[in-house]
Formats: C-alpha cells, structure tokens, sequence
C-alpha cells in the first residue's frame, strides 16, 4: 500500500516558541536540483518586532549570567547539534547540493566552531579587558561588556557553517540574537532552532526568523531596540539601505565584506570585539 507524502511546513522560532507568521504567508523550499523539500514560514514585520521584544526580555538574564555558565549552555548546544548529525548532513546535503560526506564535514566543522566559542566565553574578560596603569592612588579596569540585541542576516549560500560562524559570537558576548536566515536555504536553520528549543538556551536569547533578507533587513536596521547588526547575508546594494537605516538609530553595523568569506577558516576575534562595549572604572585604592 503507497502511503500519501506530507508535506512539512515549518513555523518561526520566537521566544522559545515556534509560532506560525501572523501575515499567514509560507513559501517552497527546493534542494539544489529543484525538488520540493517543504514550506518555510515567510517572516512579516510583525514577526520581526516580536521577535525583538522577545530577545530584548532575555537579553537581561542572558548576560547577567556568569561567563562559565554562558559556555556550559553553547558546549551544550554542540552536544545535540552531534547527536542530530545525520539529519543536519542530509539538510546541509539537499541544501548546498553537496555530496554527503562533505556534508558531514560541514557539519563537523559547524560542531568544532560551537566549541570554539564555547570555549572563548570565560576568556573574553582577560584577553579583551585591561588593568590600566594610572598616575594616583586609584585601580582602573577596563571591562568589555554585550552591547545588547543583535539583528543577524545570516550568510545565503552557507546554510549551517556560516549561520553558526555568524551567530556563536553573538551568543557568547552576552548578547541576545534576531536571525533572519537563508532565505533559499532555510532548513538547517530551523532544525538548529529545534536544537536550540531543546537545550539549556534560554527562550528569546535567539529568535529565528526565515524570509527574504532584503524585505526584513532594513526593518531591523530602523529598530530602536536593535543595537547591532550583521548584514553578511544582503547583496552589495541593500547594505547601503541597511547602513543609512541604522544610522537613524546610532546602531553599530559590522563591516563586512562583498562575498561571503571561507567560513571553514579559523575565526579571529573581530567578531566577538564587535559586539562588547569596552566600560572603564576607577576606585580609590584602600577603599
């Protein structure tokens, strides 16, 4: 007996929930050869704004968490992204139109770059804070602190790697995350969100949408409540729109560059820089 296929039709991921886009719109997902895989929730402004108070409400106990705790919870993130690995390569697979096994590499290198910022959360003080050497009887401390909520347009063409390599730094900054994700590429996105549901990653600390780029940029670059943004994952041409945009609201903009970087190198820290704001204290010695 044929049984009949079901189509899946994926939802957002807003605040620890997965709700469908309240403008009711969804479109196709194909593989690289053109054959249908599912539909996508196509995220409205509505979406988005929800998707901002949702993470500017977790930003607060996200970064008031200890550095160490903040590593224990992405270390935890990589953990299940392992266990799902098959899924995830066959996603990356139908996605990118590779073959499987550079599927999997993929996704291996994708698990190693959670680790990496993993590991990086409890050193961020040391390496990017300073005890300023000063002329009077005063301690001075220079101490990067999150900037706040991060509006992410992730990479198009790297559906896994380059989402991972553009929103891992976000998250161990202390900062919360809005994500529009590859518009054509969406699914290794949203099985990352369904990761993500089911850590220990705090509802609204990432908030996944999927849609176009070029419809959803510019309205989170006008946000009064973002404070930063990544525009990797926009052409050329709308990233003048995204940065006169943001420019309304002081929001810092990442510089990056035209096409999309090899997201299999070894990241510096630009990015992690980019998203801390350096604060400097002084107090009185034997006070």
């Amino acid at each position: 007996m044929s049984r009949v296929e079901v189509a899946k039709t994926y939802k957002l991921y807003i605040g620890g929930k997965f709700p469908r886009s309240e403008s009711g719109r969804t479109y196709p997902v194909t593989d690289a050869k053109g054959k249908f895989l599912a539909n996508a929730a196509h995220a409205s402004r509505k979406d988005l704004r929800d998707a901002v108070v949702a993470a500017r409400k977790a930003f607060a106990g996200w970064s008031g968490a200890t550095a160490y705790n903040r590593g224990q919870v992405l270390y935890r993130v990589a953990e299940v992204m392992e266990g799902r690995r098959e899924q995830f390569a066959a996603e990356v697979a139908a996605c990118e139109g590779l073959p499987i096994r550079k599927a999997e590499s993929v996704v291996d290198n994708t698990v190693d770059r959670w680790v990496w910022y993993a590991g990086w959360t409890d050193k961020i003080a040391t390496v990017l804070g300073a005890a300023n050497p000063v002329a009077g009887p005063y301690f001075s401390f220079t101490v990067p602190e999150p900037t706040g909520v991060v509006g992410v347009l992730a990479p198009q063409r790297s559906s896994l790697l380059g989402l991972v390599s553009v929103l891992a730094p976000v998250l161990a900054t202390g900062c919360t995350a809005v994500v529009v994700s590859s518009a054509e590429r969406p699914l290794p996105a949203i099985t990352l969100s369904e990761v993500l549901a089911t850590s220990d990653v705090p509802g609204g600390v990432v908030n996944m949408l999927t849609g176009k780029a070029s419809e959803l940029g510019p309205w989170l670059a006008s946000h009064e409540d973002v404070n930063a943004i990544d525009p990797t994952g926009t052409d050329p041409t709308d990233r003048v729109e995204i940065a006169r945009e943001a420019a309304g609201t002081v929001k810092r903009v990442l510089d990056t560059s035209d096409e999309e970087p090899d997201w299999t190198r070894l990241p510096g820290l630009g990015r992690l820089r980019t998203y801390l704001e350096p604060k400097t204290v002084w107090h009185p010695m034997g006070v």
